[in-house]
């Protein structure tokens, strides 16, 4: 459906040229997003920034998620923590390791948290299965008064497109197919982004604020 990330990130781009040079400030998903997101910035003359949001874990099962944590420590949890009845306990333990790898995640990228206050901001992400952090993420930045909040993704399922429309200002999904597996079967360079190259995205560049 892609050739990579950067074919997606042009594409997006192409869908928000009316917000170049209004001071824009996107938002990338580490790690994907990121070099999606120095595209988009790049071409809109904008700002770009992280945004940091972890999912937490189900006990015994991490990769299940039973909610998330944004940077403030803001908790969103999914149904499935109350059907399971997680408890209280185990769900602020998780939140707070995810915090301080958060923390940690933010001071290797040498980065000061961007303030989107009255600004119009893109949050940006190659793509989503669920849509539960990139959910997270979207109420955590719209509690910091964004002039307009638009969600950016190459991919995503029609039930993740309808959490996330209902979440955003503005949405731009490229594509929503039926049979959905995983974010990287749409890409046919879907190569592992580092730490490294998203330091160098984010502070290798003059961000160009227009």
């Amino acid at each position: 459906m892609f050739r990579d990330r950067a074919e997606a990130a042009e594409r997006i781009a192409e869908r928000l040229i009316q917000y170049r040079n209004r001071n824009p400030l996107v938002l990338a998903v580490p790690r994907g997003g990121v070099p999606m997101g120095r595209i988009v910035a790049d071409a809109l003359a904008g700002e770009l920034d992280v945004i940091l949001v972890h999912k937490l874990g189900a006990p015994g099962n991490p990769e299940f998620a039973i909610g998330s944590v944004d940077e403030s420590g803001h908790i969103e949890l999914t149904p499935a923590a109350g059907q399971y009845a997680i408890p209280e306990q185990y769900i602020r333990a998780e939140a707070d390791a995810q915090l301080a790898h958060m923390r940690e995640r933010r001071a290797r990228y040498r980065r000061p948290s961007a303030e989107p206050a009255g600004r119009i901001t893109v949050v940006v992400d190659d793509g989503v299965a669920t849509g539960a952090t990139l959910v997270a993420a979207l109420r955590a930045i719209r509690e910091r008064g964004p002039e307009r909040l638009i969600a950016a993704v190459g991919v995503a399922p029609p039930g993740a497109v309808e959490r996330l429309g209902q979440e955003a200002d503005e949405l731009i999904c490229l594509e929503a197919p039926q049979s959905f597996f995983a974010v990287g079967q749409f890409f046919a360079d879907f190569s592992q982004v580092t730490d490294d190259e998203v330091i160098d995205l984010l502070g290798g560049h003059d961000d160009a604020i227009g």
